[in-house]
């Protein structure tokens, strides 16, 4: 199997950000974190910064979110989540600048790597 590896951040001695097989790539979850180390204490501004944080990724091996396929939103409040639901997906469909074409599953988790975090959002798509 050829595998395509992009590695970057903070943890890339530990895993990689992307794989690509074949025209699969699979994303790692991606969170709210910006390059200075700094994220939103709302869950729409953390998601803004994992969408550009994706879009990195996707970019590397020459996608962008026309290509996603697929999503699972891991959310540490489910409830707050879906109270700012509007929102938050209004500002989804800016960012992909159309209703998004994919799947999606969100699940609710009792924390993510960092304390302050409220959504890591991992994607499968497909680069042709």
């Amino acid at each position: 199997m050829n595998k395509k590896l992009y590695r970057d951040g903070p943890y890339e001695d530990f895993f990689s950000q992307g794989v690509l097989v074949g025209n699969i790539l699979t994303l790692a979850g991606q969170i709210g974190v910006d390059e200075e180390g700094n994220s939103p204490e709302d869950i729409k501004g953390q998601m803004v910064i994992c969408y550009k944080n994706i879009c990195n990724v996707l970019t590397h091996f020459g996608g962008t979110l026309e290509n996603v396929i697929d999503e699972t939103w891991f959310v540490t409040n489910v409830d707050e989540c879906m109270k700012n639901v509007t929102e938050i997906f209004s500002e989804r469909e800016k960012i992909y600048g159309c209703k998004p074409e994919v799947s999606q599953t969100l699940v609710g988790i009792g924390a993510l790597v960092q304390p302050n975090l409220k959504i890591e959002i991992k994607c499968i798509a497909y680069i042709d």
